[in-house]
């Protein structure tokens, strides 16, 4: 799965706002725009499918844009969309809320109520994330959730941290993933959102705590299985991408069948048994295919090889070669 990628560099430089706006009202929801300098305008962007809800990747130049009663008439998807601002600043206005956004702020939208937005106050643009989730999947009452609609989210700590995170890595690694990988990403960025949003409500709404833990472990294995390479990835690692203390990771994994440690070695040697059996790959050194994921000792990786699989990673490559020839 990869990005639905769209650029305005393909588009003549005359028709590139206009094109942008076609997209925006196709992509997200019809809005109307006016640009800073209409004829220097550059934008690109992206749609990655999430099944359950869907993120999209815009950069663009300085702009503003307003979503009036008449443009909600037009084309109404009836979503929650939460904007992460990842690059440059932004403001945004809806339902008596009013946010000024750096990098790293959210703001939440309901598309079925007018708005206005800008973009670019300081002359330079902006790149933005927003996750499009539909208003029947949402798992918090829509009257508690209308009183955080344009309101500034920051992502510095906590719950908000761990969202604007994912949504990040999702953005960067989503591409690479399967549509059901996708498909559970989404369900997991639905339940993030819900847990943030539950949080800035503060007590008035409140998700089970099983469900967050639930959430939280999932978006933990969906980093780990991105970094098994990375020889630093440790439990600390973990836990401070996440935001929260060893004691607090190690007590997510106290009712599955295995520690945080032993399931990154467990995975790891996973993928170097897998490699190992490979033919296209028989050229490749055995401490090679080791360092690949994330084993900087060949001792120690062919005694725990060993240890796993009561062979040595040798032997265990050439009885796998053997048969792959033979048949």
């Amino acid at each position: 799965m990869v990005w639905q990628g769209m650029t305005a560099a393909e588009v003549p430089p005359q028709n590139r706002f206009e094109w942008f706006e076609n997209v925006v009202s196709h992509v997200l929801m019809p809005t109307a725009f006016h640009a800073q300098d209409a004829d220097g305008f550059y934008a690109q962007g992206g749609l990655l499918d999430l099944g359950t809800a869907q993120l999209a990747r815009f950069t663009y130049a300085p702009l503003c844009s307003r979503r009036t009663p008449a443009l909600i008439r037009r084309g109404d998807p009836e979503q929650y969309q939460l904007g992460l601002v990842t690059s440059g600043s932004s403001w945004f206005a809806q339902q008596g809320g009013e946010a000024e956004l750096g990098a790293g702020d959210m703001v939440l939208w309901d598309t079925s109520r007018p708005y206005e937005s800008g973009s670019g106050t300081d002359g330079r643009g902006v790149e933005v994330l927003v996750l499009q989730i539909p208003k029947a999947r949402m798992p918090l009452p829509s009257q508690r959730v209308d009183g955080l609609l344009g309101r500034r989210v920051r992502s510095g700590a906590g719950m908000a941290a761990i969202l604007a995170g994912f949504l990040v890595d999702l953005a960067e690694k989503g591409p690479d993933c399967s549509p059901h990988e996708l498909g559970e990403l989404g369900e997991m960025a639905v339940s993030l959102t819900a847990s943030c949003l539950a949080g800035q409500l503060g007590s008035a709404v409140k998700q089970p705590a099983e469900l967050r833990s639930h959430t939280l472990l999932r978006q933990v294995n969906t980093f780990i299985e991105h970094r098994l390479g990375d020889p630093d990835l440790s439990p600390r690692v973990i836990a401070d991408h996440h935001h929260i203390s060893l004691r607090s990771l190690y007590a997510l994994f106290q009712d599955e069948p295995e520690g945080v440690a032993a399931m990154i070695r467990r995975r790891r040697l996973e993928r170097c048994r897998a490699d190992l059996a490979r033919p296209d790959l028989r050229q490749q050194h055995i401490q090679t295919i080791a360092a690949r994921w994330g084993f900087t000792s060949t001792t120690a990786f062919s005694r725990t090889f060993r240890t796993a699989y009561d062979t040595t990673p040798r032997d265990y490559r050439a009885n796998a070669l053997r048969h792959a020839d033979a048949t």
